[in-house]
């Protein structure tokens, strides 16, 4: 079992930046791959990046690359979401999760835990 506590979300303008962090217990952190997702009104849950289990390895969707970081230390259970240069369409609960596996992916089917989610609203 693997609970996950997502903090940091809140409302900031288009170009500001937001630290998404998500505290994991349970499981041997360093053992699986976490990642982050979003989910806007009236939308389908949608993946944003992902890391593998040193954190040598990061993935991200194509609307977030360049302006979002994923990362992780694992001495603090914790894995993060550094986003930069906010658009009002990164309007969204954010919620991590963590994988079945050690290895990264995009595939929300592989991620078998989830944290509450945590709101992030960009006004223009």
């Amino acid at each position: 079992q693997v609970q996950l506590v997502e903090s940091g979300g809140g409302l900031v303008q288009a170009g500001g930046s937001l630290r998404l962090s998500c505290a994991a217990s349970g499981r041997t952190f360093s053992t699986y791959a976490m990642g982050w997702f979003r989910q806007a009104p009236g939308k389908e849950r949608e993946f944003v990046a992902t890391i593998n289990w040193s954190g040598a390895s990061t993935y991200y969707a194509d609307s977030v690359k360049g302006r979002f970081t994923i990362s992780r230390d694992n001495t603090k259970n914790t894995v993060y979401l550094q986003m930069n240069n906010l658009k009002p369409e990164d309007t969204a609960v954010y919620s991590c999760a963590a994988s079945s596996y050690a290895s990264y992916s995009q595939r929300i089917n592989t991620y078998a835990y989830w944290g509450q989610g945590t709101q992030v609203t960009v006004s223009s």
